[in-house]
């Protein structure tokens, strides 16, 4: 009399172009009275199906675009002439735009140079993962902390636990404490429309706000997802698997998350973690050095990177 809920994860961008290959393309050329050699796909547009035409952890959607294609294919063979040669159909991206029409989304890459008070986040949304940008700018003459970008109560909560934390622990991390008292501060996470909530972005925003207050960018190679609390800690969230594989896709290579969330990462792709540097920390005074480019200090203060066999 119960029922026992089993939690799938999406596919990686790599295993859905896979299942299309050996399953999906094979039985929409056969629904459609196609032979393989009757059409070409490269892998190369393919990917571009799957990256600019569907934007799902599963494939259904997948599915239905090489469904609309092998229709297309059919219908062009149909309208041949009989005496013409029966040469295959080239799926080409031009094709793509005349047949499935407008690319519907546009892959999110990371920016190559990020002004000072703004961090890169990760997030995880119903579709899969997604790179998010915090922005934090100070307000002279006022003590206020001004939210945007329809954020819930949640991710309200975290911004003022980062602040709390950064101004009560200012001087043993090397900020100014005045900077704290003359400032207020504006902090907007981008996408305004879309309703944002949940505690990862902690660490994301006190390193944005660190940033702001020292006038120092953040490294724009690193993302980084974990709750803080108020004593500093940096708390394990969910959506391991799906943030990294966003992060890498946008072109990150380097990812600060939870040291509890080091267990989750055996779920990500064992190539997608060899193009990856991972930092695991515990505090937000590990994120900070971490996030910025201060790679002249020594590896006893430098969180230590995991290496893919201790990932596994």
């Amino acid at each position: 009399d119960r029922m026992e809920i089993i939690r799938v994860n999406g596919y990686s961008e790599r295993e859905k172009r896979e299942i299309a290959l050996r399953y999906l393309w094979p039985r929409r050329l056969k629904e459609a009275g196609l032979r393989a050699e009757d059409v070409v796909l490269p892998e190369s547009v393919l990917d571009h199906i799957i990256s600019r035409y569907t934007r799902e952890s599963g494939v259904r959607q997948l599915e239905q675009m090489l469904g609309r294609i092998t229709r297309k294919v059919a219908v062009t063979f149909a309208d041949r002439p009989v005496d013409s040669p029966a040469s295959p159909v080239d799926i080409t991206e031009t094709l793509l735009d005349e047949w499935l029409g407008q690319e519907r989304f546009q892959p999110e890459e990371a920016r190559k140079n990020l002004p000072a008070g703004v961090a890169t986040g990760l997030a995880w949304t119903p579709t899969g993962g997604d790179v998010l940008y915090i922005e934090t700018t100070l307000l002279p003459g006022s003590h206020e902390l001004t939210l945007t970008g329809q954020l819930g109560d949640v991710m309200q909560e975290s911004a003022r636990a980062a602040r709390s934390y950064l101004w009560s622990h200012a001087e043993s991390m090397g900020l100014d404490i005045s900077r704290f008292k003359r400032n207020g501060v504006h902090i907007h996470v981008p996408s305004g429309a879309i309703p944002k909530d949940g505690p990862s972005a902690g660490i994301t925003m006190a390193t944005a706000l660190a940033s702001a207050y020292v006038g120092k960018p953040v490294r724009s190679d690193t993302a980084m997802t974990g709750e803080i609390s108020l004593t500093g800690l940096v708390l394990p969230v969910g959506g391991i698997k799906e943030k990294v594989l966003a992060a890498h896709r946008a072109g990150i290579r380097r990812i600060i998350l939870p040291k509890a969330n080091e267990k989750d990462l055996k779920e990500v792709p064992q190539e997608v973690r060899d193009e990856l540097t991972i930092l695991p920390v515990e505090r937000i005074e590990d994120v900070l050095p971490a996030a910025f480019n201060q790679d002249s200090r020594s590896t006893a203060e430098r969180p230590e990177p995991v290496t893919t066999s201790s990932a596994s």
